[in-house]
């Protein structure tokens, strides 16, 4: 089968891990995770989640930077024009569904904020925590593929950051979507990898010293 994106020049090289990795946990509270929720309880997110959490316990004991999100605004003035109804039943600053998973979750560790449109560096602290520690890397993991996890692969790239994004650490509502968009950032902006081969990165990746 051919492959017109690769016959037209997509995709000629791999991007490639550099020296100062973060990862960033993309929206992985409880409103997407918690099945009483719903948004919760999909089952790529479920083992986004999971995945996730194994990866963030290799990357904090090797004192990688963790920058985690949720989503949440003060009322309907202050919201875009979110076409999701259960955004504008529970993302409300306070509501209990804003409460980080706590599988991935590390209060004294990690790096966690609140974000109001679908990309995590969108007027967010995001871009001053990753250069205060001369991060080149960001390994983007949580939910959901087609929605916050694009957007903020996309914003990555734009400000010249490697972006990596393991399958098997976002997920989606459904697998065409995350198929597609995971083809699609990976011919264009990101490698798209596992996270056997990012843990392999961390393994070898000595321990950061800001």
């Amino acid at each position: 089968m051919s492959d017109k994106y690769r016959e037209v020049g997509y995709d000629i090289w791999r991007v490639g891990f550099g020296q100062r990795p973060a990862i960033l946990v993309v929206d992985l509270h409880l409103a997407f995770t918690d099945p009483a929720y719903p948004l919760g309880g999909l089952p790529m997110v479920e083992k986004a989640t999971q995945k996730t959490a194994e990866l963030l316990k290799l990357a904090r004991s090797k004192r990688v930077p963790v920058a985690k999100c949720y989503t949440a605004y003060g009322g309907e003035a202050d919201m875009p024009r979110w076409k999701i109804a259960d955004v504008h039943d529970h993302f409300f600053y306070g509501d209990p569904s804003n409460a980080l998973d706590p599988r991935v979750h590390d209060p004294n560790y990690d790096f966690t904020f609140c974000k109001n449109a679908p990309s995590m560096f969108f007027h967010t602290p995001l871009i001053t925590f990753l250069a205060k520690h001369q991060v080149d890397t960001t390994i983007i993991t949580g939910c959901t593929t087609s929605g916050c996890i694009r957007a903020t692969v996309n914003d990555a790239f734009s400000y010249g950051f490697r972006v990596i994004v393991p399958e098997d650490c976002v997920g989606d509502a459904d697998e065409g979507p995350h198929r597609q968009n995971l083809a699609d950032v990976d011919r264009r902006y990101a490698d798209v990898t596992t996270m056997a081969e990012v843990m392999e990165y961390l393994e070898s990746h000595e321990p950061q010293h800001s």
